[in-house]
């Protein structure tokens, strides 16, 4: 798996011009599903998310996670941060996993979370979606999952 993750005052998603998830303070994540990932890298990666000290309790300090701040989650699936741009001028998704499959992690990632995290709201899978956020900082995370092809 691989996220993008930012710290966020506030973000939400639209689809079709209805707003389908919106969060206060907390993480936004974007997440993309490899053609290799497992249940095990969405219990991994989730434990990552949640527990990441990138909250500030002291200025300059990154003491605090989403669990210490009680902060609130939204995660968009974004299978395009599989795009290999290596060669040509049009990324190559080979390595994001089939949708379907990649629907069903998707899912079990935000069930998951809705288990640890009071708030979580995240967008509509395969729709086109606008994402707004004010990101907090800016801070800004890439993390693969360990098991992860790439």
């Amino acid at each position: 798996m691989r996220a993008v993750i930012q710290r966020v005052k506030h973000a939400s998603v639209t689809v079709d011009g209805k707003i389908v998830g919106e969060i206060g303070k907390g993480l936004l994540v974007l997440l993309g599903v490899g053609r290799n990932d497992t249940e095990k890298d969405v219990d991994w990666m989730l434990e990552k998310v949640i527990n990441l000290r990138i909250f500030e309790k002291e200025k300059g300090r990154f003491d605090e996670s989403l669990l210490d701040i009680d902060g609130e989650l939204l995660i968009v699936s974004q299978f395009t941060l599989y795009g290999d741009c290596s060669k040509g001028r049009r990324p190559s998704f080979s390595d994001a996993m089939p949708a379907r499959e990649a629907e069903e992690l998707f899912t079990k990632f935000v069930e998951k979370a809705r288990k640890e995290i009071k708030k979580v709201q995240s967008g509509i899978f395969q729709a086109s979606m606008d994402v707004s956020l004010i990101n907090e900082g800016p801070v800004t995370i890439i993390i693969d999952s360990p098991v992860s092809p790439i």
